[in-house]
């Protein structure tokens, strides 16, 4: 009986699956999804380096600085970043990637000397054909009651809401490497042109760690002597580039919160940006929001009388933000400091005059 002669084929026939196709080994299947995800690692090296730059302090935020720099290099020296960077400027995003942790800050002003109390000064009036342009920018909880005063401002002929809300979650005046505030409203002046401007800071800014230090200068911790210097700087800086591109600022204080211990922290920063505000009394109003939304027991509360009787709910349920009803009680509360600072009403005795 001859024996059985075996195609060489035989074997690839036989590893091959429906209708011919070839079956890959399981091996080879792994690696090619490996190296895939390495590629996309490399591709989107940037954007992740920056990101681990972004997580809070701590050890994870430290090794993945140290992973993902070296990465981001090689993704650079390959020139595998560049198709990132050619969708980010279709999209008009350039620079997305970039970590910058500069802070530019006009120079403190001059301590003013004892002078003879100066007249009052009439008030810049606007009207319907010059209208009060306002920008509102800051965290989180600026949001809810930016809504509100662009709503009232849109309720006033002598008021224009300018470039929206400018409200980005999770950032603040610790940390630029996430985002840049002290570039932001600097470059947003110029841009929007406002003459009044309502700023809002602090809830993400209750920690000991910061970025963007001057040379030499080291934080020891939240609430210290350190901390409050330098966080008084950038407060006050950030004043002084409003008043200096001739916009008078309101900021919002922090309010008082569900925690105990949060509000403990805002009570420190709310300290630092009141006195920084009362050194720049005619240019800067701070809103007291604290006082503003405590209970009659002193303490938190959700809830607070409504002026046409009943309750209204007047923060969320996460105990810090604000809702529509607390939005409003702070829109109100900036209009009549806006009419204190500015003549937003004449007009219309001046048109009923002459109609």
């Amino acid at each position: 009986m001859a024996a059985d002669v075996v195609s060489p084929h035989e074997g690839r026939r036989r590893r091959a699956g429906p209708e011919g196709r070839r079956l890959w080994a399981a091996g080879h299947g792994l690696v090619v999804m490996v190296a895939a995800l390495a590629m996309a690692l490399l591709l989107n090296a940037p954007g992740v380096h920056k990101a681990a730059y972004g997580q809070p302090d701590g050890w994870k935020r430290d090794v993945a600085i140290t992973f993902t720099g070296p990465l981001a290099d090689l993704s650079h020296a390959l020139l595998l970043d560049r198709p990132r960077k050619l969708v980010q400027a279709a999209m008009g995003r350039s620079g997305d990637d970039e970590i910058d942790t500069s802070i530019e800050l006009p120079p403190a002003p001059p301590k003013p000397q004892p002078a003879a109390k100066p007249r009052p000064k009439k008030k810049l009036a606007f009207t319907p054909e010059r209208r009060l342009r306002l920008w509102v920018a800051g965290d989180s909880l600026v949001i809810t009651p930016g809504q509100s005063i662009v709503r009232a401002a849109g309720a006033s002929p002598a008021m224009e809401s300018v470039g929206g809300i400018d409200g980005r979650v999770a950032t603040g005046l610790e940390r630029p490497d996430v985002y840049n505030w002290f570039q932001a409203v600097r470059e947003r002046m110029k841009e929007l042109k406002p003459r009044a401007v309502v700023l809002g800071f602090g809830g993400n800014d209750d920690h000991g760690y910061m970025t963007g230090l001057p040379p030499g200068v080291s934080v020891d911790g939240f609430g210290t002597a350190s901390w409050r210097r330098e966080y008084a700087r950038r407060v006050g800086g950030l004043m002084d580039t409003v008043n200096r591109a001739g916009a008078f600022l309101l900021w919002i204080g922090l309010p008082i919160t569900r925690s105990a211990e949060q509000t403990q922290r805002f009570d420190t920063i709310n300290a630092v940006v009141e006195r920084e505000a009362r050194k720049r009394e005619g240019r800067v109003a701070y809103i007291d929001t604290y006082a503003m939304f405590a209970g009659d027991d002193g303490g938190f509360t959700e809830y607070l009388p409504r002026p046409s009787g009943g309750v209204q709910k007047v923060r969320a349920g996460d105990g810090v933000h604000f809702e529509r009803s607390g939005g409003d009680i702070i829109a109100r509360e900036v209009l009549r400091r806006l009419n204190q600072a500015y003549d937003l009403t004449s007009w219309r005795s001046r048109r009923a005059q002459t109609s």
